[in-house]
């Protein structure tokens, strides 16, 4: 029986089939690429780091420490055209810190204009007041010019350096109803022509009169043409000195329109030559034909400066009998 068990048992048989290979996918290539851009990357962070000045180091390194205050501030890192890092500005409404710098270079370049104007005329202003110290001394250094200080006055006004040249009883700069200079006046005039070559600001010559109307001479001659004609002198004398004829800006005669002493309309301090050395505005705003705005002197009511000004009222007597003005 046994035998017969052996032979009903069933004989499996074991076939083992050899294939080829599965076909591959593409997530290495996938990988691969990763690989390259992150070392790209990498490389380029290295770059950038080895061609970044110390300072836009600092300013990223403040950036990411404390980007709000940084956004806020500005400079380097945070708006900067030079930086590596962009953005923030002075502006937390604005997106990028470029925007808002370009909308205010305009501005910028302003002030900076502004700026530059107000150095010019504090440096003017500087050489307005060397030069006041120089005809100080130079008339101080003179002992014929030395006794005559008591009727040269130097003062800063808005048009800049003003010498007045004022009349005494005893020792006048013109003889009564004259325009012919005095031989003492002729040598100040000359000697402060030769002073005033050292800065190259333009003159304004006036001459001034006293209230007393003018009586001599041709009919219509007046203590305006006086005034007139006693500045024109004045201005050749300072160009015998050595004064540019280009440097006269103006030369004016005001009459009595602007007197230096108002409570004694005929007084002899009425009675000057006021050579002005202009400033830049000043200068600029006659070549502009833009009307001036002179500070009120003391004790003298405003008026405007000009050769066909009418007299203030009052201020020349009409019922005496006129005589020679001064």
């Amino acid at each position: 029986m046994a035998g017969d068990a052996k032979k009903l048992q069933p004989i499996i048989i074991k076939k083992v089939k050899k294939g080829g290979h599965a076909v591959h996918g593409g997530a290495w290539k996938i990988a691969y690429a990763d690989f390259v851009t992150a070392m790209m990357a990498f490389f380029l962070l290295m770059w950038l780091l080895g061609s970044t000045t110390e300072g836009d180091k600092k300013g990223i390194a403040e950036f990411f420490q404390s980007p709000l205050r940084v956004s806020m501030l500005g400079g380097s890192g945070s708006g900067d055209s030079s930086s590596v890092v962009r953005g923030g500005g002075k502006d937390l409404t604005r997106e990028t810190g470029q925007v808002k710098e370009g909308e205010s270079a305009a501005r910028r370049a302003s002030y900076t204009l502004r700026a530059l104007k107000e150095e010019q005329r504090k440096a003017e202003k500087s050489r307005l007041e060397q030069l006041k110290a120089k005809v100080e001394e130079v008339l101080a250094e003179n002992p014929k010019l030395a006794a005559l200080g008591g009727q040269i006055r130097l003062d800063m006004t808005k048009e800049g350096l003003r010498i007045q040249i004022v009349d005494e009883g005893n020792r006048p700069m013109f003889d009564s109803g004259s325009a012919v200079v005095k031989p003492y006046m002729r040598e100040l005039l000359r000697e402060l022509g030769s002073v005033l070559t050292e800065v190259p600001n333009r003159l304004t010559v006036e001459g001034h009169t006293d209230a007393q109307p003018f009586s001599g001479g041709s009919a219509g001659y007046s203590n305006w043409e006086l005034s007139a004609d006693r500045a024109n002198a004045s201005r050749r004398e300072l160009v015998a000195g050595g004064l540019s004829e280009a440097r006269m800006l103006r030369v004016q005669g005001l009459a009595a329109s602007k007197l230096l002493d108002a409570k004694d309309p005929n007084g002899a301090l009425n009675r000057r030559i006021s050579i002005i050395v202009m400033n830049r505005d000043a200068e600029d705003a006659v070549l502009k034909n833009v009307p001036d705005d002179p500070e009120p002197e003391p004790d003298t009511p405003p008026a405007e400066a000009g050769a066909t000004q009418v007299p203030p009222p009052g201020k020349m007597p009409q019922t005496q009998t006129p005589a020679p003005a001064r």
